[in-house]
């Protein structure tokens, strides 16, 4: 797959829609597709990046190409999408690809490694540090291809009933968390459980779990984490940069005209933007009313962060020994993040720290 900048493949997308609407209109079949999301509709954001692309490939095709986007649970449950489009229930799915790491475990590069890539710096790796190639030949295997589609930006450490102050109150937790994640805090004595998004507050308020980590302020208040759990601890350090992707058929893919691909991807690189964007623009203010309601901000203590992550660090050494895929992806990927840590670490993090340090002191006076 030749490696695309998401906004050049927008400005296709839009030049499509608008100037080449009706010759396709005239000359392209009409095409109904399916789309299984692996969230509740309830998460406006998350579930939102397929409508946005749904109403982008619709526009972009005068109507000939049409998505449908059923929630999780209409065709199949959440965490049973990446199945729906490998045997063709469905054309397409939207989801995030580390719940299948049961399947390999390389399908977390998708998504989010722990102390991984940032958002931004996960889109420089999939549009041009060799990412999207790099995933290609893991989703082949399946059947599949797979676009970018969102990304929530660094999320949250989740919610907890009891304060964690060490390791030690680690052990024994039943914790809800996706990924790789609970696979590192399980070398801590954590008791890892994949939940899907809808089916989390139940468990956490009948007992079944003892914690539980979604996305952040906006999709966590949404989900009442915050009625039944106390403390919400930051942060979530095994998704940084946690990206959504669209997976489809292969075959299916193939078989579609090149006017109404290039709409597709189009209309996932504008998902892509936009999920980041609205969290990053709805977080804040569910913050505020998250602490006004006497929700506890904590910050996980340095000793848990230095222990995960070593636990990660050999985690990765295993799991190389066990997935070619994790292998081939992971040498290329590591040295990608290295080089990504030393660029931020100079211009990034030193403005990040500063101007926000800052944002405390009294504003400037105004100029006369």
């Amino acid at each position: 797959m030749k490696r695309r900048s998401f906004l050049k493949k927008a400005a296709v997308g839009l030049a499509t829609g608008v100037a080449a609407a009706p010759a396709i209109a005239q000359s392209q079949p009409a095409i109904q597709w399916r789309l299984a999301s692996s969230f509740p509709k309830s998460l406006d954001t998350i579930f939102g990046a397929a409508e946005i692309l749904s109403k982008r490939v619709s526009e972009s095709t005068d109507g000939r190409f049409q998505v449908r986007v059923f929630s999780a649970g209409e065709i199949v449950p959440g965490l049973q999408v990446l199945d729906a489009v490998q045997n063709g229930t469905v054309e397409c799915g939207h989801t995030a690809p580390y719940y299948y790491i049961g399947k390999d475990p390389a399908f977390a590069f998708a998504t989010a490694l722990p102390f991984g890539l940032n958002a931004r710096q996960q889109n420089a790796w999939m549009y041009y540090g060799g990412g999207l190639d790099a995933v290609a030949g893991l989703f082949k295997d399946y059947g599949c291809v797979q676009f970018p589609a969102g990304n929530t930006g660094a999320q949250m450490g989740g919610w907890f009933r009891k304060e964690i102050r060490s390791v030690d109150d680690l052990r024994g937790l039943k914790f809800r968390i996706g990924g790789l994640g609970g696979v590192v805090l399980a070398k801590l004595g954590v008791i890892g459980q994949q939940i899907a998004g809808g089916d989390i507050y139940p468990a956490l308020e009948r007992g079944t779990i003892d914690a539980a980590e979604w996305v952040g302020p906006y999709d966590d208040e949404k989900l009442g984490f915050h009625k039944v759990a106390k403390y919400y601890y930051y942060p979530g350090w095994w998704e940084g940069g946690p990206q959504l992707s669209v997976i489809v058929n292969l075959k299916k893919w193939d078989e579609l005209p090149k006017a109404y691909k290039s709409a597709f991807e189009a209309g996932c690189a504008e998902a892509n933007v936009h999920m980041l964007a609205r969290y990053d623009a709805r977080n804040p203010e569910a913050l505020r009313r998250l602490v006004a309601s006497g929700t506890q901000l904590r910050a996980f203590p340095r000793p848990v962060l230095e222990a995960s992550l070593k636990a990660a660090n050999e985690l990765y050494g295993e799991l190389a020994q066990k997935s070619a895929h994790f292998k081939r992806i992971f040498e290329g990927w590591n040295r990608f993040r290295a080089e990504q840590f030393l660029w931020f670490r100079v211009a990034e993090a030193s403005y990040d720290n500063f101007v926000f340090s800052s944002a405390t002191r009294p504003a400037a006076a105004s100029a006369k």
